[in-house]
């Protein structure tokens, strides 16, 4: 390792140009990459999965919003039960075949080395990793799915970091490693997928199977079992010596305390906020405040626009102010006679797990 730092420092001080830098490195990569997929579809380069991604970005948080802005939410209901259903079969057949490739059989758990051989086995394994890839592909439907219903607050940084790295992981898995130890963290993600879409599709079908979701909050702690069990199954072939590369199992280590921090994060933030009480809703027709979860900060106007509505920070009330305080009188029996409200604007919203 320290005669390729030195390398690269000796290139970083030569005469030649980035082009003919990068040229030397990517023939040394290939000299170590699967012969077994030279020449196949999206293989000899990294290149066009790096487009693919940058597309993608562009269309979620850019193309896609502007398009949407004057238009409604698309009902799609029966696209996305169609989806997840799909997900669920193809994250079902790559379960299957991850066992069937080895880890039912010969694969050690402790340390388990990468097959380039041609027997029958090792050549499954292989097509397995290229499917894989491809599926982490098709995830990007996910993150489009929003953008057309207009779910703004479900993209967050954790959704787009995820969906973005993960076909890269894949390319190198197929590229450099399709098989051996690796492949543990793609048969517990195939089997939390089958979970996680599962959810979706119930999800997507209605209002009425709302009953069955009660789950929920579970998904994302078997979210963070996974990585947890990535982690640990990562350093041990740090431990044990067999082959695999052991620059490989420090990245999956790398990666797994990254989502394990991020999830953690996502965790508290959606499921550990102490649930406000509502207040009575009872006197709607009497233009009350009835939202007990907008306390508002803004200027409340006697004469306003439709009870309760809240636009540009201010509250428009056409009758009864909920209870406290205005900046220069009280409120008289709860009605407005004038000036501000003191409080803040609080909106809680369900948001979906990151996949």
């Amino acid at each position: 390792m320290s005669g390729f730092v030195k390398l690269a420092i000796d290139d970083y001080y030569s005469d030649s140009n980035w082009t003919t830098i990068i040229n030397k490195y990517w023939m040394l990569a290939e000299k170590v990459s699967d012969p077994r997929v030279q020449g196949w579809f999206l293989f000899d380069t990294p290149l066009p999965t790096l487009a693919m991604v940058i597309v993608y970005l562009s269309i979620v948080m850019v193309i896609g919003p502007l398009w949407m802005t004057n238009k409604k939410p698309y009902k799609i209901q029966n696209t996305l039960v169609a989806y997840n259903a799909g997900q669920v079969l193809l994250s079902s057949y790559m379960f299957y075949e991850h066992l069937m490739s080895g880890w039912w059989g010969d694969y050690s758990i402790a340390c388990q080395p990468v097959d380039y051989s041609d027997n029958e086995q090792a050549r499954r394994m292989l097509h397995l990793c290229w499917v894989y890839y491809f599926s982490k592909l098709s995830e990007f439907a996910d993150t489009v799915f929003f953008v057309l219903r207009k779910k703004k607050s479900q993209i967050t940084w954790l959704h787009l970091y995820h969906h973005s790295l993960t076909p890269f992981e894949a390319w190198l898995l197929v590229k450099f490693i399709a098989g051996g130890h690796g492949t543990f963290s793609n048969i517990v993600n195939n089997l939390v997928h089958i979970i996680m879409y599962s959810y979706y599709m119930v999800a997507a079908m209605g209002p009425q199977y709302q009953k069955y979701l009660w789950w929920k909050k579970h998904l994302t702690t078997l979210q963070l079992v996974q990585f947890f069990m990535v982690l640990f199954h990562s350093i041990s072939a740090l431990v044990y010596d067999c082959g695999y590369p052991k620059l490989i199992a420090s990245g999956l280590i790398l990666h797994s305390t990254i989502f394990i921090v991020l999830f953690m994060n996502f965790y508290m933030h959606a499921y550990d906020k102490k649930v406000e009480k509502p207040v009575d809703t009872t006197n709607n027709n009497n233009n009350n405040i009835t939202n007990g979860h907008n306390k508002c900060n803004g200027h409340i106007k006697e004469n306003g626009e439709a009870n309760g509505q809240i636009g540009n920070g201010e509250v428009h009330a056409n009758g009864v102010c909920a209870n406290g305080y205005t900046k220069s009188k009280k409120c008289n029996n709860g009605h407005i006679q004038n000036g501000y409200t003191n409080g803040h604007a609080v909106n809680v919203t369900d948001k979906e797990k990151t996949q």
